[in-house]
């Protein structure tokens, strides 16, 4: 008998010899007064052991069949091998179209002696942070270096972000590093899906703000660093950038990435995705039902996603100042572009413009704030990078002063020559010869 059962036949002995009522008994064993009845007679006729559970030792009725046991856990360690529970169950029933409980999932994964994906940890004690109230009001990026392909492809690295209101994926994209073209693609998405937001949340990485120590002439004056490539575009659009001093800063994003680290390995695994065009191709998909799976109503009903602007392509980009030279050309690294003329058959030569790369490759050449010429894009595989640190546009400062013995031949070099033995200047003073030119005589 069970720990519960234990109790039933002293009661029940005692009820049939007129000690306790059936009210007592049923009271005392939390059963109705008519099942305590049904104990008495079952005593009567078999004794104590009859009061034990009549289903014990019998099959249940709502057991998983015999050949569904065989076909889940067929699927378990073959094609769904590496899942974790939820994941499988969900595939079970998407893809296989058997519904079974994740619990019976369990039960049959640690049958086949298959180890749990993740390991149960005590829950650790936080602070909670509050979501914020509207979707848009702030974002969460990041990028997540990790064995996306599990060896049948290229180490990669899985830029994302995240909105802290509705835990919405609102971008996702694969880059072989953690690279400028890979934040601006993410950017890209990212204002395409919901819009402008009002800030990101984000680490101290120098593509997005200006981790260096270095500072020009015109940084000191202004007494603040010119900002990033990314950091301009973002000062362009009205979008702030908080940054997070710790990983636990912006946890949410951290989290996605445990998530994503087993979920999305898992489909591109399932789908047979072996290089980094297809899993970008595979996104698309994956966010959205990642989305109408784990995304959640914000607290406040109206979003504060902000349009963008109708030239976003020009604002998403590098600028680099340069100078046109005489034959109305500007150079931005190999690449030439060639101006043409202006109003009235106006020169362009010598005068500062404005280059910009897109992030499709195109050259937008500006003067004034109008786009005076464009270069085409080099092809499908162009990556935008740096060319400057920000602020090396301008001159530099000089990073210490001159030494003296620099001063002092440079001050030699500059003085004139010395007259020559014979000069005029070095003869001594005659006064017959002061005479005979004219020069008036000095009186002592």
């Amino acid at each position: 008998m069970s720990r519960k059962e234990l109790p039933r036949a002293g009661l029940v002995a005692a009820a049939l010899a007129g000690r306790i009522s059936n009210q007592d008994g049923a009271v005392a064993l939390r059963i109705t007064a008519r099942q305590f009845q049904r104990l008495k007679q079952r005593y009567r006729a078999g004794g104590g052991p009859a009061l034990r559970h009549q289903g014990r030792g019998r099959l249940s009725h709502r057991r998983l069949p015999a050949s569904t046991t065989v076909q889940v856990q067929a699927l378990l360690g073959g094609r769904y091998k590496g899942f974790n529970d939820t994941h499988a169950t969900e595939k079970l029933l998407e893809v296989e179209h058997l519904a079974i409980s994740r619990e019976s999932v369990r039960r049959l994964r640690r049958a086949l002696g298959l180890p749990a994906v993740h390991r149960r940890r005590p829950p650790q004690h936080r602070s909670r942070r509050p979501r914020e109230p509207a979707a848009g009001q702030l974002v969460q990026l990041d990028g997540s270096p990790f064995d996306w392909l599990q060896s049948r492809g290229p180490a990669m690295t899985l830029l994302g972000a995240i909105d802290d209101a509705t835990s919405q994926v609102v971008a996702l994209h694969f880059r072989p590093t953690e690279d400028l073209h890979g934040y601006a693609t993410v950017l890209q998405q990212m204002f395409a899906t919901g819009g402008l937001p009002v800030a990101l949340y984000g680490d101290g990485i120098n593509i997005l703000v200006r981790n260096d120590r270095h500072w020009t002439l015109e940084e000191q004056l202004a007494g603040i660093q010119a900002p990033t490539h990314l950091g301009r575009v973002l000062q362009d659009l009205g979008i702030g950038y908080v940054q997070a001093r710790s990983p636990q800063g912006k946890g949410r994003v951290e989290r996605l990435w445990g998530t994503l680290q087993d979920r999305l390995v898992s489909e591109l695994r399932l789908h047979g995705i072996a290089t980094r065009e297809a899993a970008n191709a595979f996104l698309p998909m994956f966010r959205d039902d990642f989305n109408r799976r784990f995304a959640r109503a914000a607290g406040t009903a109206p979003a504060v996603w902000r349009r963008p602007p109708r030239h976003l392509a020009v604002v998403l980009s590098c600028r680099y100042a340069r100078a046109v030279a005489r034959d109305n050309t500007v150079r931005l690294g190999p690449r030439l572009i060639q101006i043409p003329p202006g109003p009235h058959g106006r020169s362009y030569a010598r005068r500062r413009v404005e280059v910009r790369e897109l992030l499709d490759g195109r050259l937008v050449v500006r003067a004034d704030g109008i786009v005076i010429a464009t270069g085409a894009s080099p092809g499908p595989d162009f990556a935008l990078v740096a060319r400057r640190a920000p602020g090396e546009d301008r001159r530099r400062a000089p990073s210490r002063p001159p030494s003296i013995r620099t001063a002092l031949q440079h001050l030699t070099t500059a003085l004139p020559p010395r007259p020559a033995a014979r000069h005029p200047w070095r003869r001594a003073y005659d006064p017959l010869l002061a005479d005979r030119a004219g020069y008036p005589q000095h009186r002592g």
